[in-house]
């Protein structure tokens, strides 16, 4: 069953996952060495990540390196940033009527 990406990205040890890997590709057992958690656990997590093609596995001889996929990521940032802009908008005139009622006193 292929996840979502949000459900994907709602947990704090994928999202640190993530982080790690957009730094440099990594092993599973690498990995569980970082969070302090069995590989079958890493490897439960990363398997949701690549359902989501948010990271790739690379295989090298016997290891598989898993590397982090920007260009999912980048989709994802360009359906956030309409929200974004909303939000932008919405803050500004928040401060134009805060600055309005500053004047005012």
């Amino acid at each position: 069953m292929k996840q979502d990406i949000f459900q994907a990205i709602a947990d704090p040890t994928r999202r640190a996952i993530l982080t790690l890997l957009a730094v440099q590709a990594l092993t599973p057992n690498v990995m569980a060495e970082k969070f302090d958690m069995s590989r079958q656990a890493v490897s439960k997590h990363i398997k949701v990540l690549q359902e989501c093609d948010l990271v790739k596995p690379e295989h090298q001889g016997r290891e598989i390196y898993y590397h982090f996929n920007a260009k999912k990521m980048q989709e994802f940032d360009h359906w956030l940033a309409q929200f974004r802009q909303n939000w932008q908008a919405q803050f500004n005139q928040l401060d134009k009527l805060l600055s309005t009622i500053k004047e005012e006193k």
